[in-house]
């Protein structure tokens, strides 16, 4: 008997998708577990002794694909997951990966392209979307290059305001634009706004990155 498959997703229309995908496979739908939340997901897994593997979103009602991914991989360290989502931001990519996922593919791609990848990670493999590869590379080129820029004691070109001091304290304790335009009573653009002029003067691309220049210009703890 073969093992199920876990396949988290909220929008039904990609989960057709990777059912009609998966047949092709030869994975019939009776050995597919369907879920559209981090919770159905966790229960599918607690119902189960094993999957074959597990395809993952991360962006969830009641929550981010990348806790269930770190949950997924603290029950079984062996367990193939194929991250499949539009998220391509530096967070999400990274903060997936860290957390135990096996690959990375965008849903952009074609059938055939996710379909490789699916074969792929069920194989052993570590399949990385190429847009989401080039990202990485571009980050440890930058990473490479603050290095360089922290080393030479480079101060800041212009001093952070209060609001945007406001702001980055915010990201540091891991609150999201909508929760910090909540907390300080502020529209979500005018925080967009404040946040990409935090990166501008310190030279940065993203919240990973302005937390690490903050904290080397002392403007964090």
């Amino acid at each position: 008997m073969s093992k199920p498959i876990l396949l988290v997703d909220d929008e039904p229309a990609m989960l057709d998708r990777l059912q009609r995908i998966l047949a092709r496979l030869g994975y019939p739908d009776t050995d597919l577990r369907l879920a559209a939340s981090v919770a159905e997901g966790k229960a599918w897994a607690c119902g189960s002794d094993d999957f074959d593997m597990a395809l993952v979103d991360l962006g969830l009602p009641d929550g981010s694909g990348i806790e269930l991914v770190g949950w997924l991989r603290e029950r079984d360290a062996a367990l193939p997951i194929l991250v499949i989502s539009a998220w391509s931001t530096e967070e999400m990519i990274l903060g997936a990966l860290r957390a135990g996922a096996s690959g990375y593919v965008l849903k952009e791609r074609d059938d055939l392209e996710i379909s490789l990848s699916l074969r792929n990670v069920a194989c052993g493999g570590a399949p990385i979307d190429p847009f989401i590869a080039r990202r990485i590379l571009a980050l440890v080129n930058t990473g490479s290059a603050m290095q360089g820029r922290d080393a030479q004691g480079e101060p800041l070109q212009e001093a952070l305001t209060r609001r945007e001091t406001e702001i980055l304290d915010s990201v540091a304790l891991g609150m999201s634009n909508r929760e910090i335009a909540e907390k300080l009573s502020i529209s979500r653009p005018t925080v967009e706004t404040h946040v990409q002029n935090i990166y501008r003067k310190l030279a940065v691309n993203s919240r990973t990155q302005a937390l690490h220049a903050a904290r080397q210009h002392g403007l964090l703890q």
